[in-house]
């Protein structure tokens, strides 16, 4: 026992060095910082080809951009492509013209809005929590470094969060806006002062004045809101304002200070600020394009996407609840305790706390309307629900902060002060055990992996390849053994262990099991693409035709860097075929890709086509025109 007091009082000098040293302090907090940011967004980031369907359709949208200089209208494939706005292709162009065209540069902006949010969420809770110090006059430097270093690990090492600030797509720039944005809130509402808005307002004048006339807006918080919800509205439309309105509103209204805080937010403004940075686009877009982008952007992708099935993306109304479980895995068996932690129905007591202590009544309404907003929406997918995955990061990080105390707490009490009353054991002892189980499942799930997958069109062998690389075997060993010891920590009732070993499982199944998966499936499925349109590319004549039969693979479009044409059925390809013979083009011949299923439905003879490549389960071949006696050109 005095061994592991011991240990505890060094670590409580350890960070008392750090806090009183602000050198020191920013070196570690970077290295931390730096270090949790590379293992989930930078590793191997762009070291893995671009991956079907999705992805590639923003790459090329992008390298067209930058190779046209039409920076105003973006094309995919020869068409218009108006299913985002441009903020995306715009970051893209730029990290191609400094990169390269290349993987690194079609996902580096989504990996540096997701780094750029982790180290504003760390500030964010390193100020609240030493507010809460400078409140109570004590000096809490272990909890308050604990509770930011966790923080940003739940917000960077989550599989929502990973997936999708290595994808070269839209939603993580989105979320990397809209959560900021909301931080930013967040920190000018609390800097302002007390819940009678008195206090430390005064104080925070200063620190919170911007370029612009203290008149005009005295707030640089609420100033750098408005930017990034301009950020958030030319990424992904209206969403972009929408959702921080509705949360922002119903924070306001449920504290009682709507009218007094839309004042000093300077909203009128504000919204100026949003209109000049956004609009402008949108008029360039609407000028050029006409009821063609209004129609297709604001009408399908935004009002039918909300009110009616778009694409097949339907699915039951329990959808987001998996989704939140299994993308905030494994600390998603925490959200329920953390929620109830805060009773958050008690409104009189959160509105007599001070302004900052309201923080995590602000995570809880931003975690429920997002979530309760997608579950309205008709068309669902996974990544709609990611601008929560934040919020969610910090209500588990406030659950934990009981848990991570100072020496001196622990002489005094069994949990550290905070604006929500202590938590029974109870609670967390059931959370626990769920987590266990958990866990449990999770290494059950991974060791038969093999019968819950389905089948990869694309790989024949898929399921006998994943069994034969052992990663499996060693996925469900490591979560096997952090459920044995998040177990052990439960029974010796070591609470603040629990969250580490979640955290360190993770790091495991990244380091171990999911890059290599990710090179494997890359290797088996993209691959084979990659290198049969480096065959094109070589063996392309000029104006010769590429057809696409029975798939659609946008990667081709990137890597080849010519129009496809797509066709789905065997017969569709012949009649093709035969008027484009038919208009005595030159060449007298066209490049055909097909997976090799549909290509033998096409029943070409040897003589109608000359094969140039096979990569696994696609044929590369030139079809020739042919002249029949009577001149007539055929292929037959």
């Amino acid at each position: 026992m005095s061994m592991k007091l011991s240990v505890k009082h060094t670590v409580d000098q350890w960070f008392n060095k750090i806090a009183k040293n602000p050198a020191l302090s920013v070196t570690v907090s970077v290295l931390w910082l730096t270090v949790v940011g590379w293992i989930a967004f930078g590793w191997n980031l762009g070291n893995i080809g671009l991956i079907d369907e999705t992805e590639p359709l923003f790459a090329e949208a992008s390298r067209q951009m930058f190779v046209t200089g039409d920076w105003i209208t973006p094309f995919f494939n020869g068409e218009t492509r108006f299913d985002k706005p441009a903020l995306i292709y715009w970051c893209q162009a730029i990290a191609y013209y400094i990169l390269g065209v290349n993987e690194w540069a079609v996902r580096l902006p989504s990996a540096i809005a997701a780094f750029g949010l982790i180290c504003l969420a760390f500030y964010t809770v390193q100020w609240y929590l030493a507010k809460q110090d400078e409140l109570e006059q004590v000096s809490r430097p272990t909890r308050r470094y604990l509770t930011s270093f966790i923080a940003a690990a739940l917000m960077a090492l989550n599989p929502e969060t990973i997936i999708w600030a290595r994808t070269g797509v839209s939603d993580m720039l989105l979320t990397g806006c809209m959560a900021s944005a909301l931080l930013c809130f967040f920190l000018g509402y609390a800097g302002k002062g007390g819940s009678r808005g008195q206090g430390a307002g005064s104080r925070e004048q200063g620190e919170n004045s911007s370029p612009l006339p203290p008149a005009l807006f005295p707030n640089k918080w609420y100033l750098a809101c408005y930017v990034l919800i301009a950020g958030a509205i030319l990424t992904k439309g209206p969403v972009g304002i929408v959702l921080p309105g509705i949360i922002v509103a119903a924070f306001l209204l449920y504290v009682g200070r709507f009218r007094e805080v839309l004042r000093e937010m300077r909203l009128f403004v504000g919204i100026l600020i949003i209109l000049g940075l956004s609009v402008p686009w949108y008029a360039l877009v609407i000028w050029r394009n006409g009821w063609n982008y209004i129609n297709a952007f604001f009408g399908y992708h935004n009002l039918e996407r909300f009110t009616e099935v778009v694409n097949g993306h339907s699915a039951p109304w329990y959808f987001y609840f998996i989704v939140v479980l299994l993308g905030f895995a494994p600390y998603s068996v925490y959200l329920p305790v953390s929620i109830i932690r805060l009773k958050f129905w008690q409104r009189s007591h959160w509105r007599s706390l001070e302004r900052f202590q309201q923080f995590g009544l602000f995570a809880w309404i931003w975690f429920a309307s997002i979530f309760g907003f997608f579950c309205i929406a008709v068309t669902k997918l996974p990544s709609y629900v990611l601008p929560l995955m934040p919020a969610a990061a910090i209500l588990v990080t406030l659950l934990w902060s009981d848990f991570f105390q100072d020496t001196e707490d622990r002489q005094t009490s069994s949990v550290s002060s905070s604006p929500t009353p202590p938590l029974s054991p109870t609670f967390l002892r059931v959370s626990g055990w769920l987590n266990v189980m958990f866990l449990s499942v999770l290494a059950t799930a991974l060791f038969n992996i093999t019968h819950i997958l389905g089948t990869d069109p694309a790989i024949s062998n898929f399921h006998e390849l994943i069994q034969k690389s052992g990663l499996p075997v060693i996925a469900g060993v490591m979560w096997l053994i952090c459920a044995i010891l998040v177990a052990g920590f439960l029974l010796s009732r070591r609470w603040n262990y629990i969250i580490g070993i979640n955290l360190l499982g993770l790091v495991a199944f990244i380091i171990f099991v999911l890059t290599p998966a990710s090179f494997f499936i890359d290797r088996e499925r993209q691959l084979p693409l990659r290198e049969l349109s480096a065959v094109i590319l070589q063996a392309k004549q000029p104006n010769e035709e590429l057809i696409m039969l029975g798939f659609k693979k946008p990667s081709v479009v990137f890597y080849s860097h010519i129009h496809v044409n797509y066709l789905g059925l065997p017969q569709e390809a012949i009649e093709h075929i035969k008027n484009q013979a038919a208009k005595g083009l030159q060449p007298a011949s066209l490049l055909l890709l097909a997976e090799q299923k549909k290509f033998l439905q096409m029943e070409l003879q040897p003589d109608d086509y000359k094969s140039l490549s096979t990569k696994g389960a696609y044929n590369l071949v030139r079809v020739p025109f042919k002249k029949k006696k009577n001149e007539k050109i055929d292929i037959s």
